[in-house]
């Protein structure tokens, strides 16, 4: 059962993307900000990191940032979720060592799909 990160403030969308996700059988673990998110991929090494752009404490750039400068968490493949749908904002994640990017409202599917593409890697 993969393991996967969801990194949200959005108490809606945390609470619809964890129960899809554990209706698809993933194990879900949950941070609300960017400094519980470091600090659960650190300790808890999920398989997968799905991050919210716009959190409290860090955002999620710096999050991510933080998570690709360890050695110890570096190759966690990180998706950006995020309601900012222009181009620039892609690739500001992509700079920031998001692995993929998906923007809210999040359409299911194609976000399985890409989770799927980056588990296979």
């Amino acid at each position: 059962m993969p393991r996967v990160l969801l990194v949200e403030d959005n108490e809606m969308n945390l609470d619809m993307l964890s129960r899809r996700l554990k209706r698809r059988r993933f194990e879900v673990l949950v941070a609300e900000d960017g400094q519980q998110g470091v600090e659960i991929a650190e300790t808890e090494r999920p398989d997968l990191i799905l991050m919210d752009m716009s959190l409290p404490v860090i955002d999620g750039w710096e999050a991510t940032r933080r998570l690709k400068a360890n050695p110890a968490t570096h190759n966690i493949p990180v998706i950006a979720l995020t309601a900012h749908a222009m181009a620039e904002d892609r690739q500001k994640a992509l700079a920031a060592g998001c692995d993929d990017y998906d923007t809210k409202p999040v359409e299911f599917r194609r976000l399985l799909r890409k989770m799927a593409a980056l588990l296979e890697g």
